[in-house]
């Protein structure tokens, strides 16, 4: 079976690191083929250079690492867009993320998050957001519900569908995808049970597999998931475990 995380993060610096090649032996542990790698966010801090790392180091294994970039409003609007411009331009990035919860800002917010997304959109990269419990308010699937209202074409990859911690946001998350079909859903970092209330819902077309590594073990997450799907038809297991996101990144 064709597996690919859709959630992995890459770090030298912070806690739990995990390098490139680090992430390489855990992904052949738990016989995953490819991985979605993005920055694992120095907090408040620039991260020019931890994007920089991302693109090196999917350079170097370009068979196995699709990179994802990183932007911070924090930083001002204009860095953001800029940054925003290098990942596509000069990296190749695939698309970027914004987590309102370790960055601490509204995902929805209209002067200083609205611009970076609709340049995320104009370029025809994918926008991922962090949808977690974690700071909730900056986060919460209500808020992706706007920017998917405003930006319908936009494909949108919801990270931790609402998990991540207390209260559990999974079925606000649900609700939402129900309702905006360019959302796709990362079960990583949530229950099991939502996971599998999210395929029942909204179909295994929607929902993918992620391991949130290194906050969690690739071998353990795949098994997990493997057992969770051990009634599911072929087919579908099939989309969940590698086959949905790597149709989404494609368009």
């Amino acid at each position: 079976m064709f597996i690919f995380d859709a959630d992995a993060h890459l770090s030298l610096t912070e806690e739990p690191a995990q390098t490139a090649e680090e992430l390489l032996q855990n992904m052949e542990r738990a016989k995953i083929d490819k991985s979605i790698v993005w920055l694992q966010p120095p907090y408040m801090r620039e991260i020019d250079e931890a994007n920089r790392y991302v693109y090196d180091s999917a350079k170097r294994y370009a068979d196995r690492l699709v990179p994802f970039g990183w932007a911070d409003p924090h930083f001002g609007v204009d860095k953001a867009l800029d940054m925003v411009k290098r990942c596509d331009e000069e990296y190749g990035m695939k698309g970027i993320k914004l987590n309102g919860a370790q960055n601490t800002f509204y995902i929805d917010d209209i002067e200083h998050v609205e611009p970076i997304i609709a340049e995320i959109e104009k370029r025809g990269l994918v926008l991922a957001l962090h949808i977690g419990a974690d700071y909730y308010d900056y986060t919460h699937p209500y808020r992706a519900a706007k920017i998917a209202r405003r930006h319908p074409k936009l494909r949108m990859l919801m990270a931790h569908m609402g998990g991540a911690g207390l209260p559990n946001l999974g079925n606000a998350c649900i609700e939402v995808a129900q309702e905006y079909h360019n959302m796709m859903l990362i079960g990583s970092a949530i229950s099991y049970q939502m996971v599998r209330k999210a395929i029942r819902i909204l179909g295994a077309e929607r929902v993918c597999f992620g391991s949130d590594t290194p906050f969690a073990y690739p071998d353990v997450e795949v098994a997990a998931y493997l057992q969770l799907l051990r009634d599911e038809p072929e087919k579908s297991r099939s989309q969940i475990m590698g086959e949905n996101i790597q149709r989404f990144l494609h368009g």
